[in-house]
């Protein structure tokens, strides 16, 4: 659910060198940024055939655009998908991939999909927008422009890059099966339009909301995209269990807000009616949260708790029904099967719970129920890490994972130590 700003020079200084070049040697004068997905016609689905019959990953337009660094244009050129996926209650919906190839490397031999932590309320924080030189905000800046170098760092080892709008365009945010059937589906449309075969190896990488698509992917792939060649899957900074983390952040300084964020996301991705649950207060509260980028609202409401937001009645509040099933339904480890591919799984600890957001003892569960299937894990903890700092921990070591994994590594993981 958050960036780790300024902990990644190491990692970040050749694509930094390289993108602030190219935006340097790049007019800007003449740039306007494109227009809001609200107002662009691209993100609306308008054939003939009902969409219900248009199968998971089908390409229905194309575009090319122009990557930016932040706001400023650069000359990399990118093209965008609207392709078919599937809503979290099984509902056909369109949503929105950017596909990056790096220039030094004949053809797509290998796909990392890189799932961007873009925690969106609003349509400014989508991906597609953001990399295209949309404005997020003044308060996401500095959190795109990290994304953007990663992604330029995986473009430097030869990697073809997608970026899916993965919450949809209604802004599901933290709905886990619409997240991994559109990271899915992301995949699908880029290996049709790019015309390489299903066998391509395919790695996926989350951090933090990112890893909310990436685990869920993992987890549905079997039954959804079994064609997909899934060769590993980086996942740091997990929410486990929403209850958990709620429990975990009731009242604190930081990162409470994601709680009416959280609901804001959920209710919309189930059709449900947050309004009448909620208190004089909390109403005012979702009202501000509508339509931002999460991480912008982090610390405005300190000591903000789950019964300011709720009416007397329902402040018990996981023992009500509405609220209960929608928690239970994103509890990671519960799609039928279990994932088939090699597992990194990082998650810090900076106070013996978790790293602030996220409860530590969730991951290395849900690493070991993976481990009892079968699943082969490499499960991190940061001892000592916030959320930030996990981050700068967790995506170095995706690189080398992820290599590794195209490569053909055999891969052990940990298992055998995971508690």
């Amino acid at each position: 659910m958050l960036g780790y700003t300024g902990r990644r020079l190491s990692l970040a200084l050749a694509p930094l060198l390289l993108l602030v070049s190219i935006a340097m040697a790049t007019p800007t004068s003449a740039t306007t940024g494109p227009r809001p997905p609200g107002q662009d016609a691209f993100y609306r689905y308008s054939g003939s055939l009902p969409l219900r019959e248009v199968p998971p990953g089908t390409v229905l337009k194309a575009r090319s655009i122009r990557l930016a660094f932040g706001t400023t244009p650069t000359p990399v050129a990118a093209e965008q998908l609207l392709y078919r996926t599937t809503g979290q209650l099984g509902q056909p919906t369109v949503t929105v991939t950017t596909v990056i190839q790096p220039t030094h490397v004949p053809g797509p031999s290998r796909i990392v999909e890189y799932l961007s932590f873009y925690d969106g309320l609003g349509a400014q924080c989508d991906p597609s927008y953001t990399l295209a030189g949309g404005n997020p905000g003044a308060a996401m800046e500095q959190e795109t422009q990290e994304e953007e170098l990663l992604i330029v760092w995986y473009l430097s080892h030869g990697y073809t890059v997608t970026v899916p709008d993965f919450e949809g365009t209604h802004l599901d945010w933290m709905a886990g099966h619409e997240s991994g059937y559109g990271a899915l589906d992301a995949v699908r449309a880029t290996e049709s339009h790019l015309h390489v075969p299903r066998v391509t190896p395919v790695g996926l990488s989350g951090y933090s909301g990112g890893a909310v698509a990436a685990d869920w992917a993992s987890e549905l792939a079997p039954a959804y995209a079994p064609e997909l060649h899934m060769v590993g899957v980086a996942e740091g900074g997990i929410p486990a269990n929403y209850a958990d983390m709620f429990t975990y952040i009731n009242g604190t300084t930081e990162f409470s807000p994601a709680i009416p964020g959280v609901l804001i996301g959920l209710t919309r991705a189930y059709g449900i009616d947050l309004r009448p649950y909620l208190s004089p207060y909390g109403l005012k509260v979702v009202q501000a949260e509508d339509q931002v980028c999460i991480a912008s609202v982090f610390g405005h409401y300190p000591g903000l708790t789950i019964q300011q937001l709720m009416k007397p009645q329902y402040r018990d509040f996981f023992q009500v029904p509405t609220f209960a099933r929608l928690l239970n339904d994103q509890v990671m480890g519960t799609a039928p099967g279990h994932p088939t591919v090699p597992l990194f799984m990082g998650v810090g600890n900076v106070d013996g719970t978790g790293d602030g957001a996220m409860v530590a003892r969730d991951v290395e569960m849900l690493a070991h129920e993976y481990c009892e299937q079968g699943v082969p894990v490499q499960f991190e903890e940061y001892k000592g890490a916030s959320h930030e700092e996990a981050g700068a921990f967790f995506e170095p070591e995706t690189d080398a994972f992820l290599m590794a994994r195209f490569a053909g590594v055999p891969f052990a993981g940990n298992c055998s130590s995971t508690g």
